[in-house]
């Protein structure tokens, strides 16, 4: 075995993986990046981020389904192989965008699983032989997967994860997801936007905690229109196969019982520190494989730094790339500004949602006066050109200085529209700037002077 020595060893070719390495390589340092060939760019781009938007984005355009409200519901015979080929080919092409950004920068790569052998070096086990690679500093970013069930009998054909779409073969008429956080409800609105009866069941009683209460029930209300059964303060005891009937069925423990053609699982994910034989680095995983960090993402042991999901929430592809940046950025003394109180958020969803800053709630529990203005995609007329009436923006401002503290979206291209509110906010700004300013016009962008106008109309 060779022995190499590197500044930085990143573990993971994920957003937070890409964005640490390069950082780091662009001031000047020695890095290496670890991953399996076959996930260069992490499960963002395999199974996750990437192929699940691609699949939003086909599933738009293969039914029609942003203009049915002008021309009626089109019908398409749709199958997961349609679905599956465009994806592919955003996956294929992405992926050698990020392996041409890696070695442009420098960065070399193995090829291969990782694990420690002690706190400053690395085994890297390849197709044909093991490698030893030694680090001043390490970053893991090694990601997550699907958490299972045990008690579950996944056969990835009819009861399946989040990773095994495409191994649905078809799209059923019927479909049992389990799981209503981010990516339980985006799937479920994707199978129900495809025509699918959808049944989502939660054992929590409520959704999406952390986003605004209105656009939950703006966006549940959506959903319900789509034909999703909500099943949300049940818990799932059994899932198994009706052969007499062919069909999946989920028992709950209320005693219901669900039947569907096909089950997705989607409680969750197990973040994979705990595959990386951390203890001989002395650092532990919590017991859903989870580094600890503090604000400079650096774990108990000061020279190993993690980021992105294995760190936990908020686990998103942006929030990764950000942290992995930061992580570069202290361990080499690069000067950083961090600012999470302004990290947006966007669930893709459909319709889709979007928020950055403060929510009523937040706002109530720390006793602040704030006003309210909405505009709605019904007063719009370019979302009336887009087919899309259900939409809304909501701006949150201090009463008294109208300084703005938070913006909510719902509809096409909430996660474009946010970053308007995103830069005021970040400047300190007032309501009252987008009362003044002009928008192009037809334009969703022109939601924020019809929301602020609506919210100073009250003061």
């Amino acid at each position: 075995m060779s022995v190499l020595d590197y500044e930085l060893v990143v573990i993971g070719s994920g957003p937070a993986g890409q964005k640490g390495a390069i950082a780091a390589a662009k001031a000047g340092k020695r890095v290496a990046l670890i991953d399996r060939s076959v996930m260069i760019g992490g499960v963002s781009v395999h199974t996750g981020t990437i192929p699940s938007k691609t699949l939003r984005e086909a599933i738009f355009q293969l039914t029609g389904f942003t203009v049915k409200t002008l021309y009626g519901k089109r019908k398409h015979d749709i199958s997961i192989r349609d679905l599956a080929s465009r994806v592919n080919a955003i996956v294929s092409q992405e992926t050698e965008v990020i392996r041409d950004q890696l070695k442009r920068n420098g960065i070399v790569i193995y090829e291969g699983s990782a694990q420690f052998l002690d706190p400053h070096t690395l085994e890297v086990q390849g197709e044909d032989e093991k490698v030893e690679v030694k680090a001043e500093r390490v970053l893991a970013a090694c990601g997550t997967r699907p958490a299972r069930n045990p008690e579950i009998a996944f056969d990835n054909h009819r009861v399946i994860d989040t990773d095994h779409l495409s191994g649905l073969g078809h799209i059923p008429k019927e479909i049992i997801v389990v799981g209503a956080g981010v990516v339980g409800l985006e799937y479920a609105s994707f199978m129900a936007a495809l025509g699918a009866d959808v049944t989502l069941i939660d054992q929590r009683p409520t959704i999406l905690e952390f986003v605004d209460r209105e656009i939950i029930e703006a966006l549940s209300y959506h959903l319900r229109r789509l034909g999703v059964i909500f099943r949300l303060g049940e818990k799932v005891d059994r899932v198994g196969i009706d052969a007499t009937r062919d069909v999946v069925f989920a028992e709950l423990q209320s005693g219901k019982k669900v039947h569907g053609d096909a089950l997705i699982y989607a409680v969750g994910r197990q973040a994979n520190g705990d595959q990386l034989h951390i203890e001989a680095a002395g650092v532990t995983a919590d017991s859903r494989g989870r580094l600890k960090v503090n604000e400079f993402f650096q774990t108990e042991v000061p020279h190993i730094y993690a980021a992105g999901d294995v760190i936990g929430f908020p686990a998103l592809a942006s929030t990764s790339m950000e942290q992995g940046r930061l992580a570069a950025s202290h361990m080499f003394g690069i000067p950083f500004e961090h600012m999470p109180e302004l990290l947006p958020y966007g669930i893709y969803t459909i319709p889709e949602i979007s928020m950055v800053g403060e929510t009523e709630e937040s706002l109530t529990s720390h006793r602040v006066p704030y006003e309210v203005g909405i505009a709605r995609y019904s007063e719009l007329a370019k979302s009336m050109m887009l087919g899309d009436e259900t939409g809304m923006l909501k701006l949150l401002f201090d009463r008294q200085t109208r300084k703005l503290l938070g913006v909510h979206a719902l509809g096409q291209r909430a996660t474009e529209i946010i970053h308007i509110g995103q830069a005021v906010l970040f400047y300190g700004g007032s309501v009252e700037y987008f009362r003044d300013m002009v928008f192009n016009y037809p334009t969703l962008a022109e939601a924020y002077k019809v929301a602020a106008l609506d919210g100073l109309n009250k003061l």
